[in-house]
């Protein structure tokens, strides 16, 4: 009996390491990740993959990116989301650290191709702050989410106390196109009001929040092409890329090998 629970649990051990994606140096640090509603292994091959610069991919910094691809009918499915019936399209890797109290800094590089086609009334999102639990309003919201809108360019919407979000603008559509924007965040992570949360573009501090920047539940971290409200027949494909992707205590420990954007 102890033999069979001993293959159990090494089982589980090694289901949960499997699962378990190492992005290299070059391109993350600071988390492990999951590829996100997976359970079914619909994560398509184009998805989501570590490309080099000497291959004609664009690079911020070292020799690799991360190159994530969705097309018309990437639905994900697990055991809590099944997209392919709600709608929705994806390729994404969900960070393993969750955030329950703290403060941290987070950063990533974005790149979107010259040709990126703008899906709206399909709402695209390339990151989360996600926190799972019971529904808030009308529905069950990530504090934070970083979409393309019907106003082309890149925003951060805070859906901490307000289900449909308040919207910021980071980038505009001329921004965003065809070169390199690196993210910056300093977060207090807490449900009190004590909370914060500041939002550097190309080292220029554009959002400035003070207040709750969670519910109770733990946070945690997710990017790629996340596809909400596909109704579109045929949907555009759509890639993106993200280079330094970076977590930890300190503003050097996440942007400390960044060059200057030309």
């Amino acid at each position: 009996m102890k033999k069979l629970l001993g293959i159990v649990v090494l089982g589980l051990l090694w289901c949960n390491f499997a699962l378990a994606l190492n992005l290299p140096k070059d391109v993350a640090s600071g988390d492990k990740f999951n590829k996100a509603n997976n359970k079914y292994n619909t994560f398509k091959k184009y998805g989501m993959q570590v490309v080099d610069k000497k291959d004609g991919h664009p690079v911020r910094a070292g020799n690799k990116s991360i190159r994530f691809e969705v097309r018309d009918g990437d639905c994900g499915q697990s055991n809590d989301f099944d997209d392919c019936a709600n709608k929705k399209e994806r390729h994404e890797l969900a960070g393993r650290k969750k955030f329950s109290r703290g403060t941290w800094w987070h950063a990533w590089s974005i790149y979107f191709p010259k040709d990126f086609i703008n899906v709206y009334p399909t709402r695209v999102h390339f990151v989360q702050f996600y926190a799972g639990g019971p529904k808030y309003g009308d529905e069950v919201n990530p504090p934070w989410m970083f979409p393309n809108y019907e106003k082309p360019g890149y925003w951060i919407n805070n859906m901490v106390r307000v289900p449909a979000g308040n919207k910021t603008q980071l980038l505009t559509r001329e921004q965003m196109l065809g070169k390199w924007n690196d993210i910056l965040i300093n977060v207090k992570w807490t449900h009190k009001d004590n909370g914060y949360l500041k939002l550097w573009v190309n080292n220029e501090l554009v959002f400035d929040y003070k207040g709750p920047t969670k519910r109770k539940n733990a946070v945690y971290f997710k990017f790629g092409i996340y596809r909400s409200g596909v109704f579109i027949k045929d949907a555009p494909t759509q890639v993106v890329y993200f280079d330094e992707v970076r977590l930890g205590k300190t503003k050097e420990k996440v942007v400390g090998n960044l060059p200057p954007l030309n």
